[in-house]
């Protein structure tokens, strides 16, 4: 019998590959060839059906698909740690807004977004979407870094650092959706800051133009209950029914943060559509107030994951995120099955990618799909006994060992094989020193 000729195969100890939900694979092997995962055998079939150019052998490790970060601004790694403790509108008020209006340009946005990405992907991620200032320059890092990537553009009513009004980053957003409309890594979404930053006329023009282009929209909504009860006390409506008159939820929309939900926007959600994206550390640190995950869930409503910005995070981790979910699950709900291990894996694989609208590519370990794949080693003190791997990645401390993104080896043995390490720290410290000392 001849053997097939392909590219890659990695064999590994567990596979776990989202779809169906709550399989594990044991001793089995990725077949890869042209960026794709062409079959998934046993190792014992290995030899006998393939001869690969390449084999990685992964004992006591684990696969899972490259991790979904729904929601993030990237650049802000250059303000870890400049403002913590704080709630969040004096956080943006008095300290992050200021400090961006002095100091983003198209250089901060370079400089943070490959510190963000680097950290990702050493943490397992594959695929991240950006809301911030010089998307294109975002853009620019992305593709050349390998990542996966949705950049949402930013809009909003006032001027910023990159353009001068609701006009301008339209004009300029759609120009940036022409230059990767046939790029196999990069979309381009609309990023309408929030339902107080932006009016409804220009929602309006999101909505439809949105709809022309079949283009994401992703906006941070229902933040925090101030956000909520000023608007209703202004206007009279909660944001999420304003949003749904204008034409703005449906299965394009991505609501980040939904801490404050009652059934009225459970309604809402749920008729539109439109997905949620939680991210419980960035929620928990400004205390802006908890996503209600298992209700979201019980209504069918898709719930993907994010770290948000490391300026309101601290950390990138999608790891860490996972971990955060499933535990605020079980406390909200006051039961120990809420969100089990399977389930918050899902959500931030598979949930994030139907959420940015590529669960055809990517988001499972599946005949077809791109291999994203992530290798996470379950070999170390920390990890043992390994009685389910699923839970042990989700609640334990893990490393990640290797990550692909379209089969390109992006993180080898747990060293970055695109980005120079040590010339990003020391740009990171410049920023800093920048920064304090002004």
């Amino acid at each position: 019998m001849s053997l097939h000729h392909v590219e890659l195969a990695i064999s590994a100890s567990w596979i776990i590959p989202i779809i169906p939900k709550g399989r594990i694979l044991e001793d089995s092997a990725l077949i890869i060839n042209e960026g794709k995962i062409v079959d998934i055998v046993l190792q014992s079939e290995l030899q006998q059906r393939y001869q690969a150019n390449s084999f990685i052998e992964l004992k006591n490790q684990a696969l899972i698909p490259g991790l979904i970060n729904a929601h993030g601004h990237a650049a802000m790694s250059l303000l870890r740690g400049y403002a913590d403790d704080l709630p969040l509108m004096t956080w943006l008020e008095e300290h992050i807004w200021p400090a961006e209006s002095r100091w983003v340009n198209e250089s901060f946005v370079r400089d943070g977004t490959e510190l963000a990405i680097a950290e990702m992907l050493l943490s397992g991620t594959s695929c991240f979407s950006d809301m911030y200032f010089f998307p294109e320059t975002a853009a620019e890092v992305a593709h050349e870094s390998g990542i996966r990537a949705q950049i949402a553009f930013p809009v909003l009513d006032f001027p910023t650092p990159w353009g001068q009004g609701p006009d301008d980053y339209i004009h300029k957003g759609l120009a940036l959706h022409d230059h990767y409309r046939s790029h196999d890594r990069i979309n381009i979404a609309f990023g309408p800051h929030a339902p107080y930053t932006v009016s409804d006329d220009v929602l309006r023009q999101i909505s439809t133009l949105a709809e022309e282009l079949q283009a994401p929209i992703q906006i941070h909504l229902h933040e925090t209950a101030e956000e909520v009860e000023r608007a209703v006390s202004e206007s009279g409506q909660r944001p999420s029914k304003r949003l749904a008159e204008l034409g703005l939820l449906s299965p394009l929309a991505q609501c980040v943060h939904m801490t404050q939900v009652d059934e009225s926007d459970l309604r809402v959600l749920k008729s539109s559509g439109a997905h949620v994206v939680h991210c419980p550390d960035s929620n928990l640190k400004l205390a802006s107030g908890l996503c209600p995950v298992k209700d979201l869930l019980r209504e069918g409503i898709n719930v993907a994951l994010g770290t948000d910005g490391a300026a309101s995070n601290n950390d990138l981790s999608m790891l860490n995120e996972i971990k955060q979910a499933a535990l605020l699950a079980k406390f909200q709900t006051m039961d120990a099955s809420s969100l089990n291990a399977h389930d918050s894996l899902y959500m931030a694989t598979m949930a994030g990618a139907k959420a940015l609208g590529i669960d055809k590519q990517c988001g499972s370990l599946e005949v077809g799909k791109a291999a994203d794949i992530c290798a996470i080693d379950l070999s170390e003190l920390t990890a043992q006994p390994v009685y389910n791997p699923a839970s042990q990645i989700i609640y334990s401390q893990n490393q990640v060992s290797h990550l692909w993104v379209n089969g390109q080896h992006l993180v080898n043995q747990g060293k970055l094989s695109r980005i120079n390490q040590e010339s990003l720290i020391k740009r990171a410290s410049a920023w800093r020193d920048k920064i304090r000392h002004a």
